[in-house]
């Protein structure tokens, strides 16, 4: 069922909020909505093929506590209707448009992965739009390793079939005894929801972000040294998708940034570390 409106019931945790839906200039994206209303709203962008089931509740329903979450599928991904873009400017188009679209003239932005490169765009496209800004798991236009996204993940997705495990097991988490729990769990929490699921990507969809991917790999660099909003940066010391230097470069480059390190933590260092990247991120949002 999906919703075209704004309503809201306090309380809602996000394996049970409904999934609504907003027209953007003739595109529906899809979205869900929690949260206090007082305050400046959080948006979430997330990874690469990722749909609304795909956000950590845990991590959903710790900030929800003290802000207005609002969780989005891209262009042409799970319920949003058109094709998914090839280059992450058209996704941060997209991301600004819907923002406007649901009547914010400020925002704090969260981005993983995929997400983080569309949140550092929208930060220089759009600067007086966003308040404070989370990257986590992502790195820099140009970044290292980060146009080899797809030699490192193919491998780890045959894997994933061959042991008949979700694939995020082994490109969001460590190969040890404390990475394997946290995957586990992971995975759990993903299955919470019952009802009201979000359709998973398409083969096309999926092939298309991977193109805007590898695009922002190869992409010049921006001038990170322009942002000058708060910028928290998190990641684990051991992401093999994007390498963690690259959040220490991200980190040394956007003035004034505040830097986290998980440790024995990969790509999915912030769902390994839920319960203390929650309050460590609202510290950040409400200092």
């Amino acid at each position: 069922m999906t919703i075209a409106d704004n309503h809201f019931e306090l309380g809602s945790h996000y394996a049970k909020v409904p999934t609504r839906s907003i027209n953007v200039k003739g595109t529906v994206f899809a979205y869900r909505d929690l949260g206090p209303r007082s305050g400046v709203p959080l948006v979430l962008l997330n990874h690469w093929g990722a749909v609304l089931d795909n956000f950590d509740p845990r991590i959903v329903d710790g900030l929800a506590r003290r802000h207005r979450v609002i969780a989005i599928d891209y262009r042409g991904i799970g319920g949003s209707g058109g094709t998914a873009p090839v280059t992450v400017e058209a996704m941060a188009g997209d991301a600004i448009a819907l923002i406007h679209a649901l009547g914010f003239e400020k925002v704090d932005l969260l981005g993983f992965s995929l997400g983080g490169f569309v949140a550092q765009d929208i930060a220089l496209k759009a600067p007086d739009l966003v308040r404070r800004l989370i990257l986590t798991g992502t790195g820099p236009a140009g970044g290292k390793g980060i146009d080899e996204v797809w030699t490192v993940s193919w491998p780890l997705m045959i894997k994933g079939l061959l042991t008949l495990r979700d694939p995020k097991t082994y490109l969001f988490f460590t190969s040890t005894a404390n990475g394997r729990r946290a995957a586990g769990a992971f995975l759990k929490r993903l299955k919470e929801r019952k009802s009201d699921r979000d359709k998973g990507p398409t083969p096309r969809a999926f092939l298309r972000q991977l193109k805007a991917i590898k695009a922002w790999g190869r992409q010049a660099p921006q001038h990170l040294g322009s942002i000058g909003i708060p910028v928290l940066v998190a990641n684990g010391d051991n992401d093999t998708m994007v390498p963690t230097e690259n959040s220490i470069d991200l980190a040394r480059r956007i003035p004034g940034s505040q830097l986290v390190i998980y440790e024995d933590a990969g790509h999915g260092g912030i769902f390994q570390y839920h319960s203390e990247f929650v309050p460590k991120a609202l510290s950040f949002l409400n200092d």
